[in-house]
């Protein structure tokens, strides 16, 4: 671009794809990927985790103070779960409900592709839903099935409310109350 077409154009109007979303997407995606590069994947993920927990912490007070509940209740959990996600641009919907466990699929992650090859950052969605989960229900495992980050089309995410045999044998992380 010449001097003066610079000087003309205001860089505001220009085609660059940068705003706070992208950005803050693009920053998370790079600190999870130099985690897995320098630490591991299983050492980022532990990182992540800490973050995921104290996260779903803040959004567990958030949707109780709202609800003006001191606990919720199952039926509350799964909808807050599926809530959560939608106020950040996900697409989580409930496969399965049942007192043991909680079947949900996504179809659109909250990291949009910044995910891709980043499963460490699909940690923030387990300890999110672990953390509330337990905080209400006193236990919770969360396996995750399939994820986008993987490159599966979707997710599927099982949290099993009850330490039964079929959450014994999943692989994922557990949370107490």
């Amino acid at each position: 671009m010449s001097q003066s077409s610079a000087t003309t154009t205001a860089l505001s109007d220009l085609a660059v794809p940068l705003e706070r979303d992208v950005f803050l997407r693009t920053l998370i995606r790079e600190l999870a990927g130099t985690l897995q590069d320098v630490v591991g994947l299983e050492q980022a993920s532990g990182f992540i985790s800490v973050v995921g927990q104290t996260m779903g912490h803040q959004i567990d007070q958030a949707y109780k103070a709202a609800l003006r509940v001191s606990e919720l209740s199952r039926e509350q959990v799964a909808a807050v779960l599926v809530d959560l996600k939608k106020r950040i641009q996900g697409d989580f919907y409930i496969i399965e409900e049942t007192d043991e466990k909680l079947v949900l699929g996504n179809r659109a992650c909250p990291f949009a592709e910044k995910v891709i090859g980043r499963p460490s950052m699909c940690m923030m969605t387990s300890n999110v839903f672990g953390s509330i989960a337990a905080t209400n229900l006193g236990y919770a495992k969360v396996e995750l099935q399939e994820t986008i980050a993987e490159g599966a089309s979707g997710c599927r995410v099982v949290v099993y409310l009850k330490p039964t045999g079929e959450a014994e044998e999943a692989e994922g992380r557990e949370y107490f109350k």
